[in-house]
């Protein structure tokens, strides 16, 4: 009895003029095989299935290489590292410089900002400098320990806590009808709708439009007839939230304080002094900025025991031609 191929068989079938199944023997049939129709069959439906899935393989491969596609538009690749060392990324400084004229807390103790010469070129071959300051004064953080006792001193502060995801709350409108506004709740709740979840690990920042009073220290203390201070901040509520419920790192303004000038307690800097969390205060260029899609690098100085210190804070923003 001829031997069959393991493939099911059906009716023997030879080529035209080949005198047998030989002519098969490079498709794996050896000599003395009975070649037939479902032979081939199963055989050709094999081979097809085999190129099908190299092509799916070669074509995935395109795919991943190529920039992805979001409703038939071409998506950028994300920001790396190489575009931010590039210079291929937009930056905003959120920082004043620091000199004579810069805002501080207006309380007992506090100084301006102080710069003396204590080498020159003429007379030293060198020019150098010394400085004095409040730690809170100009653009500056907010360290837990400044409220709170036990809590972390700004050079304690982890590394990782200082690279965030930033978001943007605009309260411009109503700080333009009552600046002893807060950032409520519901403003969170109304941002979260139109821009999605604040992403867990965020710094969120309110931007007041009380930036444009900076170069006018006493409009920007806002003081009446009472002296009573008068400036937006945030809501104890709104913080709780935020620290509760979507983990920040912090959060930030363009005011003198987190808490607004009315305040007497300051429950916003005992509740983020509590839950280790830090607070930004005296930003600028936050009109700047997009609501979401950006990242912030904020960089105080690292005063061993400090309550807090002047600041440099940066906001990196998406390149140009990306759709974050």
């Amino acid at each position: 009895m001829a031997k069959r191929s393991p493939i099911l068989a059906a009716q023997p079938l030879s080529p035209a003029g080949s005198g047998g199944a030989t002519g098969f023997t490079e498709l794996g049939f050896q000599g003395g095989d009975v070649v037939t129709a479902g032979n081939l069959i199963a055989m050709m439906r094999l081979i097809w299935m085999l190129l099908a899935l190299a092509g799916g393989l070669i074509f995935a491969v395109i795919l991943d290489a190529a920039e992805p596609l979001q409703n038939g538009q071409q998506v950028a690749q994300a920001p790396t590292l190489t575009d931010l060392t590039g210079g291929r990324l937009p930056i905003v400084d959120l920082s004043w410089p620091l000199n004579a004229e810069s805002v501080f807390w207006p309380g007992d103790g506090y100084e301006p900002f102080k710069l003396r010469d204590i080498a020159t070129l003429e007379k030293d071959g060198v020019n150098s400098k010394a400085f004095s300051s409040p730690e809170h004064l100009g653009t500056h953080l907010d360290a837990p320990s400044h409220f709170e006792a036990g809590r972390l001193s700004v050079d304690r502060l982890p590394s990782e806590s200082l690279f965030a995801p930033g978001v943007v709350v605009d309260i411009s409108g109503p700080v333009g009808a009552d600046p002893d506004y807060q950032v409520s709740l519901e403003d969170i709740r109304r941002f979260e709708q139109m821009h999605g979840a604040i992403p867990h690990g965020a710094v969120v920042l309110a931007y007041t439009g009380w930036s444009r009073f900076w170069k006018i220290p006493a409009r920007y203390q806002n003081r009446d007839m009472r002296g009573q201070l008068h400036f937006p901040g945030f809501s104890a509520e709104a913080v709780d939230f935020l620290i509760r419920e979507r983990d920040v790192r912090g959060v930030g303004l363009d005011t003198l304080s987190v808490d607004r000038g009315l305040s007497r307690d300051f429950p916003v800097h005992h509740l983020l002094g509590k839950a280790e969390r830090y607070g930004l205060e005296n930003l600028a260029s936050l009109d700047k900025l997009p609501p979401t899609g950006f990242a912030l690098f904020v960089a105080p100085m690292k005063i061993e025991t400090g309550t807090g210190g002047p600041t440099r804070v940066f906001a990196i923003l998406p390149s140009p031609n990306s759709s974050e």
